[in-house]
């Protein structure tokens, strides 16, 4: 295994490296305007790049001023069709690739803090994996329309740097995506070609020894247009708040697109992806010095009861692909998409495991921390493929959007663990390098192969201002893991019915299903069946049709009941311990109110609020009567921008940001609870020409020190202190 030490003369080669290649970027490019013709401008050079454009009849994507609050219009994902989001009977909140640059956003735990109903950074500052609760459950993660390569934990950790935008479907979604949670799922829409070049090359440089580097360039590949390029890359290597941590990244996304009629697009999609994380601990501090009394004082933010020099999280994953689409006439287009992911993950890793005790359980002296050894290696592969046939149909005023499709994957994931005790460690005196000895026997945890197949349909019928949504698939699973084999079948469905006034208001009401495999068995050895959740919601979208130039609103209001049904719980029969029976059902109950507005070009607003009941109803466990693990009952967030873009301080903006997540518990039984906090975030940037954009990111600007959970007494962690980045972007 590469020592931390051993790499960091590689690793500061490498970085010397790609910094030196983004400078060398930026001066080519400047160089080359330089050498445009002194008459011209240049808005006049793209003025006539425009117009050579569009005789080519090339494909071209909206280029978006960089500011807060971009109004989405529609959605690509929650129909598998462009649908007005108005249109849609379903809560949705589409977050655009400018609102995550000017915030800073790198991952999705971070994306989700201005969004109703979602709470991330679940585990403080992991830089491994993101954890998101959406109504109460852990959302499936997507990357464009397909099922990421999820693993033994629920995210992937991709960089959100390759991803043009991020789409959150509230509430069940397997009528059309297939088994997923009943919470909902989120999908990432990579960074296509587009028809006009431009790109742009980043440098950012921040708290805990943040250095990144980054490029982004696209644009036609031959004169006609007919193909079309792009490379999006990434580097950054970094700390955390947690000491000894040294997080490196790699990132690249090639991307190639081929037209060769304005009828058929070929997009090939890839990126690939390494990440090393040294030293951290994971969190898993004591619970004494953090939420609760300890004599010795209270322990710091920054303390790490890993090892610096042995811990160790090594992920190499990719996804290659492409999406094909189709235009046989004016009523018929094929669509299909397809991917093959990978991620192989690779961890040593040393953790806290709580106090020392005496046998009545008080601490022996409160510094002595005993820890765990737990080596974990997976390898998850996934085939997948998603072939629709969209038909569009318009007679005598019913005008019908119908959807037929069928997707398939095949998903394999090998893991194994060891585990061992490891010396113990003083909590306010750590001492890393100590003799840690590696388990040589791993055991097997997962080896699981699922092949899912699904038959799917979707009818969007518009008669006068009426929109009536139909949709239902057939699943069929196929299931072995630890050679035990399964077999489901479910159907489940989707049916929504919206009114569009002429304001641009539109209340609707749907009903929803969703169903999950549940793997394992019971004391008979019969295999669990499938969680199935189902949910009525009811909401208003309001996007007014009159407006002032430059100003864009959407606001949601969304009230829900879901419940999920065949949640395991113990065997009642004592006679049959550590073994579960699907007796068990949850119910959420939420009300989410969210908005986002530009104004005049140069406000913009986006405001959510969540106020959400979650209820275990049924349990022959102690969780009976209690509230969902990292569900707080309330949470409401505001963010404010402003750009000047007249007079002499054009370009000049800032942005302040307020958001509030109410208590939650960390554990079922509800005995480890985190209070609410409230955190500042604010931005300043500066437009030059739109060529420089340099700002400023404060994210939890005062410094607020807060527990984001317990999970036990041996298990709590603090949440994410001040981040300050400072980001030169040169765009061209």
């Amino acid at each position: 295994m590469t020592t931390f030490e051993s790499s960091a003369a590689s690793k500061f080669g490498k970085r010397c490296l790609l910094y030196a290649s983004v400078l060398l970027v930026l001066g080519a490019y400047c160089g080359a305007a330089g050498a445009v013709d002194p008459g011209q401008s240049d808005n006049t050079v793209k003025d006539s790049a425009r117009k050579d454009k569009t005789k080519k009849d090339t494909v071209t994507l909206q280029k978006v001023t960089v500011s807060a609050g971009y109004v989405p219009r529609q959605t690509n994902d929650a129909a598998k069709m462009a649908v007005p989001l108005v249109e849609t009977p379903q809560a949705i909140t589409v977050i655009p690739r400018d609102q995550v640059d000017l915030l800073d956003w790198q991952n999705l735990s971070q994306v989700v803090r201005y969004t109703a109903g979602v709470i991330g950074e679940n585990y403080g500052p992991d830089p491994r994996y993101d954890w998101l609760t959406l109504r109460g459950f852990y959302p499936a993660e997507y990357i464009d329309g397909l099922q990421a390569p999820i693993g033994s934990v629920s995210s992937v950790g991709v960089d959100l740097y390759g991803f043009q935008t991020v789409e959150i479907l509230k509430g069940p979604s397997s009528a059309l995506y297939g088994l997923s949670p009943p919470g909902g799922i989120v999908n990432l829409t990579s960074r296509r070609p587009e028809g006009e070049f431009s790109g742009e090359a980043q440098l950012q440089y921040g708290s805990y020894a943040n250095q990144q580097a980054a490029v982004d360039v696209t644009g036609p590949l031959d004169k006609d247009g007919h193909f079309l390029g792009r490379l999006t890359a990434l580097y950054f290597d970094r700390g955390t708040q947690t000491n000894g941590v040294d997080t490196d990244r790699y990132y690249i996304a090639p991307a190639f697109t081929w037209l060769p009629s304005p009828d058929t697009n070929l997009t090939f999609l890839s990126y690939f992806q390494h990440d090393d994380v040294y030293g951290d601990g994971g969190g898993f501090l004591p619970i004494y010095g953090v939420a609760a009394f300890n004599p010795l004082g209270t322990v710091p933010t920054d303390t790490n009861l890993g090892d610096t020099k042995y811990n160790h999280f090594r992920r190499n994953q990719y996804g290659v692909g492409y999406d094909f689409t189709h235009k046989f006439n004016d009523t018929w287009r094929f669509q299909q998409n397809l991917k093959y992911f990978s991620s192989v993950v690779n961890i040593l890793q040393v953790y806290g495991a709580g106090l020392v005790t005496n046998a009545d359980g008080v601490p022996v002296d409160y510094r002595t921390v005993s820890r765990y050894n737990f080596p974990f290696d997976e390898n998850v592969k996934s085939f997948n493929v998603d072939s629709r046939l969209e038909g569009k149909f318009d007679s005598g005023g019913l005008k019908q959007d119908l959807l037929v499709g069928v997707d398939y994957r095949r998903y394999t994931d090998n893991a194994q663990y060891g585990f061992a005790l490891a010396p113990s460690i003083d909590l306010f005196d750590p001492v890393y390098g100590v003799p840690i000895t590696t388990p040589t026997q791993l055991f097997p945890y997962l080896q699981q192969v699922q092949k899912q197949t699904g038959l799917y349909g979707e009818d969007h019928i518009k008669l006068d201002r009426w929109v009536l949504t139909l949709s239902g698939r057939e699943d069929s699973v196929d299931s072995s893991n630890l050679g035990v084999k399964s077999s489901d079948s479910k159907f489940t469905y989707h049916a929504g019915l919206n009114y569009l006034f002429q304001n641009g208001l539109a209340p609707y009401v749907s009903y929803a299903t969703s169903f999950q495999p549940t793997p394992g068995a019971d004391f008979q050895g019969q295999a669990f069946k499938p969680t199935d959740g189902s949910q009525a919601e009811v909401g208003l979208k309001f996007q007014p049709t009159s407006l002032p130039p430059g100003t864009n609103v959407l606001l949601t209001l969304a009230a829900y009941d879901l419940k999920q049904n065949n949640v395991l719980t113990p065997d009642p029969d004592p006679t049959h311990p550590f073994f579960s029976v699907q007796t068990g059902q949850v119910e959420v109950k939420g009300l989410e109110l969210e908005g986002v507005a530009r104004l005049n070009e140069s406000w913009s607003l986006n405001a959510a609020y969540t106020d959400m009941l979650s209820k275990v109803t049924r349990s022959n466990g102690d969780d009976l009567g209690k509230q969902l693990t990292q569900t707080p009952r309330k949470m409401a967030s505001a963010l404010v921008d402003y750009t000047d873009w007249s007079g002499a301080l054009t370009g000049l903006g800032a942005s302040l940001g307020a958001r509030y997540v109410g208590s939650s518990y960390g554990d079922p039984a509800n005995v480890y609870r985190a209070p609410g906090v409230v955190l500042w975030d604010a931005t300043v940037h500066y437009n030059l020409r739109d060529q420089w954009v340099m700002q400023l990111n404060l994210s939890n600007m005062f410094d607020k020190a807060y527990l984001s959970r317990c999970t036990s007494d041996a298990a709590c962690f603090y949440g994410l202190r001040r981040v300050i980045n400072l980001t030169v972007t040169r765009k061209f």
